[in-house]
């Protein structure tokens, strides 16, 4: 397998922002599930869901192009979409080829720089950053508190959690979060820290969610869905298609199987299913996902860092 091929491979979970990126031309927030009760058919009072946030459609284009100036292997995305089209004589209009590439940093090590956007205790900080760094055991993209505005922009205001993929984040407005953390404080659970927090820092490495895939889609009943996501978040049956019933294109992703136990893979309920078996979902980062990011950001020679419980952990894992 030469490099390219590698790479190809490598954009896995990276290709698709999703067909959301298409509704609307304004920064907005686009509502997941993202429920940790499993067989349970109500998310909790406190729970909030995670959005996986999508450039304007003013700015798809440029946030392509900005894409493959990173790192040009991004441009690789389309190889497979693109050969249907010529076999087709479709015509690719720039935005159908935006979202079609990839958000991928590149394999070189590189610092991703991060801030808050309120003021927030130096514990707090700390402990924010040292779990976006999880991903760093096995990959070579390290987050680093800075004073000023950082690559990265954390806000823990209202509006759940969320985040912007990838390389889209160095288009985001500078007095503009590109991630957010609502409500988190130091009284917040361990477990949430490795939930919440290093899910978003998978966005932001490049990860869609992983509960789109069509395998994993497959699973749903439909009509069940519908009710059900009516029931707990109030959408109509439009919304359910957009944000849980279409799957990414597989056409466009080079992967591993679909992981229902990938931290970037939501916990739906049986409820819901053909079979009547939860989709598990992930609650911190797993083999899979630390082989993944390993290959795609590799450690060039560095020897994976041991595993090891977060700084956190026993003070904080009663909590």
């Amino acid at each position: 397998m030469n490099q390219n091929d590698r790479f190809r491979e490598a954009l896995a979970k990276i290709a698709e922002v999703t067909s959301a990126a298409f509704n609307g031309d304004d920064y907005r927030e686009e509502n997941y599930e993202h429920n940790n009760s499993g067989a349970e058919d109500t998310l909790l009072p406190d729970e909030h869901s995670c959005t996986l946030k999508s450039l304007p459609t003013r700015l798809l284009v440029a946030g392509a192009k900005n894409a493959v100036e990173i790192n040009p292997v991004n441009a690789l995305v389309l190889g497979p979409l693109a050969e249907v089209a010529m076999a087709g004589d479709l015509i690719m209009e720039p935005q159908r080829i935006a979202v079609l590439t990839g958000k991928y940093w590149g394999p070189e090590p590189r610092r991703l720089t991060v801030s808050f956007m309120e003021s927030t205790p130096a514990d707090l900080r700390s402990r924010i950053i040292s779990h976006l760094n999880a991903w760093t055991r096995t990959g070579c993209i390290e987050f680093l508190e800075t004073q000023g505005a950082g690559d990265i922009r954390i806000a823990r205001g209202a509006g759940g959690y969320w985040s912007y993929l990838g390389t889209d984040i160095t288009l985001i407005p500078r007095d503009r979060p590109t991630m957010n953390l609502e409500r988190f404080t130091m009284n917040t659970p361990e477990a949430e820290f490795k939930r919440v927090v290093r899910h978003e820092a998978g966005h932001t490495l490049g990860f869609p969610h992983e509960h789109m895939r069509r395998l994993l889609i497959a699973r749903i009943e439909p009509e069940k869905a519908y009710e059900y996501f009516r029931r707990t978040q109030g959408w109509d049956r439009r919304t359910v298609d957009q944000q849980v019933l279409t799957p990414l294109d597989e056409r466009t992703i080079m992967s591993t199987p679909a992981d229902q136990t990938s931290i970037m893979c939501y916990q739906l309920p049986g409820s819901i299913t053909r079979d009547g078996r939860p989709i598990t979902g992930g609650v911190d980062i797993n083999q899979s996902d630390y082989d993944f990011v390993g290959r795609i950001y590799p450690r060039r020679g560095r020897e994976p860092v041991a595993e090891q419980g977060s700084e956190w952990d026993q003070e904080y894992a009663a909590a």
